[in-house]
């Protein structure tokens, strides 16, 4: 959690959180198999938690996906619990499997 200036010299607090997940999408069998699977969990995430998420990484691999998602929040705890539970519903997909994730607040 880190204080940031906010016009009128008051501060604000902020609470960043960053996850970055590997996916593995088994069903894929071509990048656009990938995509269409990737973008409609994306799209489902975006709706429902109201984060910022993209792929960072693998793009050029058929069935294998990094994915980071932002929260940010004036409260630590409530950042914490929208990160955990994206991770949750990225666990119970159906198309794509959770391998591993990294969670950090800055």
């Amino acid at each position: 959690m880190q204080d940031f200036p906010v016009p009128g010299g008051e501060r604000a607090h902020v609470a960043v959180g960053v996850c970055i997940v590997e996916l593995y999408l088994g069903e894929a069998a071509s990048l656009k198999d990938k995509r269409r699977i990737l973008r409609s969990i994306l799209d489902r995430i975006k709706a429902r938690y109201n984060v910022s998420i993209a792929e960072v990484d693998q793009q050029d691999l058929w069935q294998r996906a990094t994915v980071a998602f932002v929260c940010v929040s004036n409260d630590q705890s409530r950042t914490y619990q929208v990160l955990n539970s994206v991770v949750k519903f990225m666990e119970n997909q159906n198309h794509a499997q959770l391998l591993d994730y990294q969670t950090e607040i800055l």
